[in-house]
């Protein structure tokens, strides 16, 4: 574990606090789909990405989700911060994008770095300020994007994230993603398609315009 932190976070944290992170941290891992994170749960620890991809989603009164951002080595999630401090229930569903390993740290050490490591204080209040500024992404997305506007950056983004111009989704799923039906998706994707932005297959869309 403790090569894979230093490569994630190394240039970030000093030796003593990495020190702290191994010894009182958990490693744990998610394959692709699994949930790291559920709406309503009381989180006990931060995530600290070491491999893989994390997407962090909300969700409406009619249980319909929206992809708010995704989480990449080196990351943490500014809503489990949130509710970590505030010992309150968890209001975003976090799913692994991809095969992840990540440490939690517990609620106790968060406090404690705080007042102890000044690479952690900027590396916390960088986080809320990163997640801040892509939810504020995507609500000036939805408010001002077409639909196929937004379904091409989600695709790079996407693609971006699993490092893979080829996405292995199914339709269904870009629409839960994006709040929206596969009926929309599907004309969309066509659309691109047509564009010559993306290329389709089966279960597959191959991002050409990254």
């Amino acid at each position: 574990m403790r090569k894979e932190l230093e490569e994630a976070y190394g240039f970030l944290f000093e030796k003593e606090l990495l020190d702290e992170i191994v010894e009182n941290g958990t490693i744990k891992t998610a394959s692709a789909g699994d949930k790291i994170i559920e709406i309503g749960e009381y989180v006990t620890g931060m995530p600290l990405l070491i491999k893989g991809a994390i997407k962090i989603l909300r969700e409406d009164n009619d249980g319909d989700e929206l992809l708010l951002y995704f989480l990449e080595r080196g990351d943490t999630c500014a809503m489990t911060l949130s509710c970590c401090l505030g010992e309150t229930k968890s209001e975003i569903r976090a799913v692994a994008e991809t095969d992840t390993t990540f440490i939690m740290i517990p609620i106790s050490k968060m406090e404690e770095w705080t007042a102890k490591y000044k690479s952690w204080r900027n590396f916390v209040f960088e986080s809320y300020h990163s997640r801040l500024s892509e939810m504020l992404d995507a609500i000036d997305a939805i408010a001002f994007l077409n639909m196929d506007e937004r379904l091409m950056r989600y695709l790079r983004d996407k693609a971006k994230i699993n490092r893979d111009e080829t996405i292995h989704s199914t339709h269904q799923q870009i629409a839960y993603d994006m709040h929206t039906s596969r009926v929309v998706i599907s004309r969309l994707l066509k659309k691109l398609e047509l564009d010559k932005k993306i290329s389709l297959q089966r279960n597959q869309i191959k991002v050409i315009d990254l």
